[in-house]
């Protein structure tokens, strides 16, 4: 190995030989947000032999807080954050090939991108696009890492297929659904944490040292000054219909997406979660309201404005964006705001 890797080959668990493993394999990055652009820029300075980078967004002021990838010129450029991603990856390592793929990621537009994939990286910023990689994950028997921070808060989690629970599993016993940056806001130290759990986790399994892989789902609160990894072996459901003895995995059929139309005559879109939602509306108003959003509401319904973009929200999750005919962007507003 060249000089640029010698500190990481020095470092015993990886060594030459390590080196060689890492350089041999292909990671699917998918989100290149706060996350994403630093597990990016993790992965191209360890010498990872391919990265396909898929997003939907494009990078923002608003970004620039925590995506440390990312500079001014591509806000004012609008680069879509995959392809800002792979120029500045490429002007740290050009012996990294990178892929950057513009697009959402469903369950039709991930799995072709499986064949010879080693790892895949969660960071994104729903649980939709999470489900779809976690059955993907149990079918194509592939590692994943979820990883996932808003306000102070994150957590973390290896999922090996067939040794450890899927996210399915978890869902059932731990809490790790809540607010998402546009309400909660966060601060860039726990993103950091996030990515340096996850990234450690990844290096472990490109070297195929799976013994030293963590069992335990990790959270912290850094304000609050709190650390807990939970043992979550007894949470694998032989019944899980992703991960279990006879699985299915569900998340990878229509029924199960978030279903978005066009309404005719109008300038909106129509977003309706997989399942209907009871929210709370007076609640989820007063976090808007304090992240800079305009909120008027009534008993029925949420509305929500911000920068030009108006959102309606229904207590049974189902929300109108006015002001676009591009599903899309619909989508990705809506997850933006109710995750």
């Amino acid at each position: 190995m060249n000089e640029r890797y010698s500190r990481q080959t020095l470092f015993h668990p990886i060594g030459d030989r390590g080196q060689e493993k890492i350089r041999s394999k292909h990671v699917l990055l998918i989100g290149a947000g706060a996350l994403g652009s630093a597990n990016a820029e993790f992965l191209t300075r360890a010498g990872i032999g391919k990265l396909t980078v898929v997003d939907r967004d494009y990078v923002e002021e608003s970004n620039l807080q925590r995506q440390q990838l990312y500079t001014e010129k591509d806000v004012r450029d609008k680069l879509p954050k995959a392809e800002a991603a792979k120029m500045h990856c490429n002007d740290i390592n050009r012996e990294v090939e990178i892929e950057a793929l513009i697009m959402d990621g469903t369950a039709q537009s991930l799995e072709p991108l499986l064949e010879g994939v080693s790892l895949i990286i969660d960071a994104t910023d729903n649980f939709e696009t999470r489900m779809v990689i976690n059955d993907l994950s149990q079918k194509h028997r592939i590692p994943w890492i979820y990883g996932a921070c808003v306000g102070s808060v994150g957590m973390t989690f290896t999922i090996i297929p067939g040794v450890t629970p899927c996210l399915n599993c978890l869902l059932r016993s731990i809490p790790i659904q809540g607010m998402t940056c546009d309400t909660g806001g966060i601060i860039s130290p726990a993103v950091q944490v996030v990515v340096a759990h996850q990234a450690a986790e990844a290096l472990k399994i490109l070297v195929e040292d799976f013994d030293a892989v963590r069992q335990g789902f990790t959270t912290f609160d850094l304000w609050r000054n709190q650390y807990q990894s939970m043992k979550v072996g007894k949470a694998k459901k032989p019944d899980c219909l992703s991960c279990g003895d006879a699985p299915t995995y569900p998340f990878l059929t229509p029924e199960n997406a978030t279903k978005t139309t066009v309404l005719c005559g109008r300038d909106t879109v129509q977003v309706r979660p997989p399942k209907p939602r009871r929210l709370q509306l007076d609640k989820l108003g007063n976090d808007l309201n304090g992240s800079g959003y305009v909120v008027k509401s009534n008993p029925f319904l949420l509305s929500v404005e911000k920068e030009g973009e108006r959102m309606v929200i229904f207590q049974d999750g189902r929300a109108l964006i006015h002001g676009t005919k591009d599903m899309s962007h619909a989508k990705a507003m809506y997850q933006r705001i109710l995750g």
